[in-house]
C-alpha cells in the first residue's frame, strides 16, 4: 500500500495538516485560557481595591481610631456578590468576617504573614459533588495602624465549564476534519497523478519499432507538462540514434559485401582449374591481397567510430607544432599524388603550437588530403596553407577536383555517405571508398575543441578548413 506515490502523499498531507490542526488548537486553548486568566485576575484586583476604599469610607464615618469587628462585618455584607466571595483576617490569623462560601478551614493551613506578598491562589472547596473551584486573589490590607489580610474568591465554574467546553469542541471537530481531509488529500492526489499514470501507460507501449510515437502534452508550462516536452526530447534523440544505428549497420554491412564477394570469386575462380597457369593465381591472389587490404581499412574505421561513440577512445594530447604536423602529412601523402601526377603546394606563415593527440590529428589530416588527391583530375594541384589566427589556428586544403553537387554538400560528413555512390572505386587499395574517412575526421576535431568545414565546391574545386582555437600565452611559452 505504501509503494503507492498517491498513498504516500495523502498520509503526509493528512498528518501535515493534523499536526498544524493540533498545534493551532493547543495554541487556540493556551490563548483562550490565558486571556480568561488575566480578566479574572484584573476583576479580583478591582474587587480587593473597591473593598479597601469601602473599608477605608467606613472608618470615617466611625471617627474610631480602631476599626472593630463590627464594622469589617458591614462592610463584608456590603460586598455580596453571586460569583465572587470575601474573607478577611487579623494580623494574628483570627478570622474577622467572611461571605457564606468560605468557612475558616478553608484557611487554616495558610500562611496570614502581614509581611507576605500578594498573590493569586487555585482554591477548592467543599467535599464530592459540592467541591467548588475559586481563583482567589490573597492581599495584605493595611487601614490606619491596623494590618489585615484580604482574600477575594472568584468562582471558576463558568470558566471550567467553558474549558471544558472548548476542549470538547475540539475533539467532536478535529478527528472529522482529518478524515476529510484525507479523503479531499487523496481525491487531490489521485487527480494530480493521473497524467503521470498515463504517461507511463504510453512509455510502456513504445518500443524499438514504434519509437515515432510522442508523449501527449497537455500543458507544456507545468511541471508534468515539461517532464513529457523532456522526455519525448529524449524519445527523439533514441529514435534518431536507432536510426543512425540501423543506417550505420546497413551501410557497413553493403560495404563489407564488396570486398568479401571479390575475395570469395577470385578463390573460386583460382579453385575452379588445377592445370591454371601461376600467372593467373598470382592475379587472383593480388586481387585478393588489395580487397583483405581494403577491407581491413574498413573494420578498422568502424571500430574507431564504435570506440568513439561508447566514449573508449582515449586521446593522448601533449605539446605538438601543428604546422610540422601538417607538413608531414603532406609529404607522407606525396606518393599518392605522384601517381595521379598532382602537384601539392605547402606554405605555413608562423609556428603553432597547440596540445593535441599526434597520432589523431595525423589521421585527420591524411584523410583530408586521401580525398582531395582520390577525387582531383590527373595533371591536378591540391594546395594547404596553415595561418595564425588572432583566435585560432587554420588549416586550409584546396583542390582542383569536379567539385560536390550543392545537394550533397551538407551529408559530407555523414557515415557511408559517398557523393558518387556509382563511381569506381579508384585507388582502392590506398583508401577505403566507404566514406568513413570525413566521419572520423570530423570527430578528431570535436575532441581537439575544433571544427572542420566545407568552405567551398564547385567545378573548380573544394576548400575544407579546420580550426583549432589558439592556446593561451602561458600555453604557447611552455
Amino acid at each position: 500500500m505504501f509503494d503507492s506515490v498517491r498513498t504516500r502523499l495523502t498520509l503526509w498531507y493528512v498528518g501535515v495538516l493534523a499536526l498544524v490542526i493540533i498545534a493551532f488548537a493547543l495554541l487556540t486553548h493556551f490563548l483562550t485560557i490565558r486571556v480568561l486568566n488575566q480578566d479574572v485576575n484584573m476583576r479580583l484586583e478591582e474587587m480587593a481595591r473597591n473593598f479597601a476604599v469601602a473599608l477605608e469610607a467606613e472608618q470615617s464615618d466611625e471617627r474610631e481610631s480602631q476599626i472593630e469587628d463590627e464594622t469589617i462585618v458591614e462592610t463584608i455584607d456590603e460586598f455580596r456578590f453571586r460569583d465572587y466571595q470575601f474573607v478577611i483576617y487579623a494580623d494574628d490569623g483570627r478570622m474577622i468576617a467572611t461571605t457564606a462560601a468560605f468557612q475558616a478551614d478553608d484557611f487554616k493551613a495558610r500562611d496570614f504573614s502581614r509581611s507576605g506578598p500578594s498573590q493569586f491562589r487555585d482554591l477548592t472547596i467543599g467535599k464530592g459533588s459540592l467541591q467548588s473551584s475559586y481563583r482567589v486573589y490573597d492581599v495584605p490590607l493595611e487601614v490606619g495602624q491596623n494590618h489585615f489580610r484580604l482574600f477575594v474568591g472568584h468562582s471558576m465554574h463558568e470558566q471550567i465549564t467553558f474549558e471544558n467546553r472548548l476542549t470538547k469542541i475540539f475533539l467532536l471537530t478535529v478527528p472529522p476534519a482529518l478524515i476529510l481531509a484525507g479523503f479531499v488529500g487523496y481525491f487531490l492526489a489521485r487527480k494530480s497523478l493521473a497524467p503521470v499514470i498515463e504517461m507511463s501507460r504510453q512509455a510502456q507501449r513504445i518500443s524499438a519499432k514504434n519509437l515515432d510515437e510522442r508523449l501527449n502534452v497537455k500543458n507544456e508550462r507545468d511541471e508534468l507538462g515539461q517532464l513529457a516536452t523532456i522526455f519525448n526530447a529524449l524519445l527523439a534523440r533514441l529514435e534518431a540514434s536507432f536510426e543512425q544505428q540501423r543506417r550505420f549497420m546497413a551501410d557497413a554491412s553493403h560495404e563489407l559485401r564488396t570486398p568479401l564477394a571479390i575475395v570469395r570469386g577470385e578463390s573460386e575462380v583460382a579453385l575452379a582449374r588445377a592445370d591454371r597457369p601461376a600467372e593467373d593465381y598470382r592475379a587472383s591472389l593480388a586481387v585478393a591481397h588489395d580487397e583483405s587490404k581494403r577491407l581491413t581499412k574498413i573494420v578498422e574505421d568502424l571500430f574507431t567510430l564504435a570506440r568513439a561513440d561508447a566514449g573508449q577512445m582515449q586521446a593522448r594530447f601533449a605539446p605538438i607544432y601543428l604546422d610540422e604536423l601538417v607538413g608531414d602529412c603532406v609529404r607522407s601523402i606525396g606518393v599518392l599524388a605522384q601517381k595521379k601526377q598532382i602537384d601539392i603546394d605547402f606554405s605555413s606563415d608562423a609556428e603553432m603550437p597547440l596540445n593535441g593527440d599526434e597520432s589523431l590529428l595525423r589521421r585527420l589530416f591524411l584523410n583530408l588530403l586521401d580525398n582531395a588527391i582520390k577525387y582531383n583530375r590527373s595533371g591536378g594541384t591540391v594546395s594547404v596553407v596553415c595561418l595564425k589566427k588572432t583566435e585560432h589556428f587554420l588549416v586550409e586544403i584546396n583542390d582542383s577536383g569536379a567539385g560536390i553537387p550543392p545537394a550533397e554538400q551538407t551529408h559530407v560528413f555523414e557515415r557511408f555517405y559517398r557523393v558518387d555512390k556509382a563511381r569506381s572505386r579508384v585507388e582502392e587499395t590506398e583508401t577505403s571508398g566507404a566514406g568513413l574517412g570525413l566521419s572520423i575526421a570530423l570527430w578528431i576535431a570535436e575532441i581537439h575543441r575544433g571544427t572542420i568545414k566545407l568552405v567551398s565546391s564547385d567545378t573548380s574545386g573544394s576548400v575544407f578548413a579546420v580550426e583549432f582555437p589558439r592556446p593561451n600565452y602561458t600555453d604557447e611559452q611552455k
